[in-house]
């Protein structure tokens, strides 16, 4: 017969083991939901490749696609995908503004933005867009790419039409005659320039935030070794691409059904030599965050310097990248 410390010993064993289980069994969930995007060409390849598959061949892996960084952040935030794919000033913007996400890993620093005028637009400087119409995609990075451009010459948003359309859609709407200029976003914004002569009105690549792969809060606290995971595939997938550039524009030109020229002119804006969350980037954002109090965009009062702390943890990218 067992006495009282024996039984006691016993219990809290089987306690602790039904909590490293439960631990481990929350570590790699059973169904893994991640986003892929046309802006983020190594998504693409992880896909394709089924990186994440073959590394945990016990989870089911489901993709959705994303048009956009605010779509991406609201499939997140409501819990269809577990990782996102957006841009890193966009990321701080849905932070800010009360969501409980933390970036991650960096996927590249793409000049994906520019501010695109049609063919023959008489359009010729950014002054020239006080009272025009402009395209642009709210809480994306193309979006505060605008607002930042426009600042440069002593405008606000409140010295233009902003027409909030999405990326496809704003394309359109310029070739369309609709608006007078366009946040451009790749592949689209190069397939402007291509195909229908767009030109690109403003260029700065200090404006675009880098491309960045962020979950919730508390995925990171209940499934660190997921993060690990899928980090390591992504790291696969960033070198890999940087060692094929040829077969990734295939690869981008075929997912997007583009024509080859199109997918290597984007490819061409990347640099992926980006991986860990750094004093590099958060420095970038936090210069370019003061639009964001300056705009409104955020609620009165808000340090984006802090939200800009609280949103980068290199910890698991470290853990990763550093092997």
């Amino acid at each position: 017969m067992k006495s009282f410390g024996q039984k006691v010993t016993a219990l809290v064993s089987g306690v602790a083991l039904s909590l490293t289980v439960t631990a481990s069994f929350a570590a790699i969930p059973t169904i893994l939901k991640l986003d892929y995007a046309y802006y983020a060409p190594t998504s693409l390849v992880v896909k394709e490749q089924k990186l994440l598959e073959k590394a945990l061949p016990k989870t089911e892996i489901k993709w959705v696609f994303s048009q956009g960084s605010n779509r991406s952040l609201e499939y997140l935030n409501s819990g269809s995908i577990d990782f996102a794919s957006t841009a890193g000033l966009a990321a701080v913007l849905s932070r800010a503004n009360g969501s409980p996400i933390k970036t991650v890993y960096i996927q590249s620093q793409p000049e994906w933005t520019a501010l695109v005028v049609a063919k023959n637009s008489a359009i010729k400087s950014l002054k020239d867009l006080k009272g025009k119409k402009i395209a642009a995609t709210k809480g994306t990075d193309p979006f505060l790419f605008t607002l930042q451009a426009l600042e440069t010459v002593g405008l606000s948003k409140r010295d233009v039409q902003l027409v909030h359309l999405q990326h496809p859609d704003g394309k359109t709407a310029l070739e369309r005659g609709q608006v007078d200029a366009w946040a451009g976003l790749d592949p689209l914004m190069a397939s402007a320039q291509l195909q229908s002569g767009a030109k690109l009105l403003y260029r700065n690549i200090s404006f675009n935030s880098y491309s960045v792969l962020s979950v919730k809060d508390q995925f990171a606290a209940q499934s660190p070794e997921a993060i690990d995971a899928v980090i390591k595939a992504y790291e696969q997938a960033r070198k890999w691409a940087k060692a094929n550039p040829d077969k990734v524009a295939e690869l981008l030109a075929r997912e997007a059904k583009l024509p080859l020229e199109v997918a290597k002119l984007q490819l061409s804006r990347t640099n992926l030599d980006q991986n860990i969350p750094s004093a590099k980037q958060l420095n970038a954002l936090k210069k370019a965050g003061a639009i964001l109090n300056e705009e409104e965009l955020v609620r009165k009062g808000t340090n984006v310097n802090q939200v800009i702390d609280q949103l980068f943890d290199s910890k698991y990218a470290q853990k990763v990248v550093g092997k």
